[in-house]
């Protein structure tokens, strides 16, 4: 039985979390100040840049392995723009019951409906109402 893309995934996020660590662990070469100076260098808006050299090579070689390993469990990976685009599904039918309430001599809706984006056209010139 394989796994679920959940656990694929906490396995792969926890692999790369202890190996991290392990990665922060060598490139403080055993001093603890060190160690504690680098954790706390790390925030939200740290980039790879600003990481130790161990960690960025930890960190590009748990990437590659996580995707091997997606690969290898049998899920596909592929660049952003390479998925074929989603093509959108065929209008329903207007039921039978639906074209019975229609007016008569009204005019066939829009295709599309009105767009809440679409800019509407130019409004007539009102003088301002009175404030009071």
């Amino acid at each position: 039985m394989s796994k679920s893309a959940t656990d694929v995934m906490q396995d792969i996020v926890f692999s790369a979390v202890i190996d991290s660590i392990g990665a922060l662990k060598a490139a403080s070469k055993g001093v603890p100040n060190t160690l504690l100076r680098d954790l706390n260098s790390v925030h939200a808006n740290t980039t790879l840049a600003d990481l130790p050299p161990e960690l960025q090579a930890a960190i590009a070689t748990n990437v590659r392995a996580a995707f091997t390993r997606l690969l290898k469990e049998g899920y596909n990976v592929a660049p952003a723009g390479s998925a074929a685009p989603r093509t959108p599904p065929p209008p329903r039918p207007v039921s039978r019951d639906a074209q019975r309430h229609r007016r008569p001599n009204a005019p066939p809706p829009k295709p599309g409906g009105s767009d809440p984006t679409k800019p509407r056209g130019p409004r007539p010139n009102r003088p301002p109402k009175p404030r009071g």
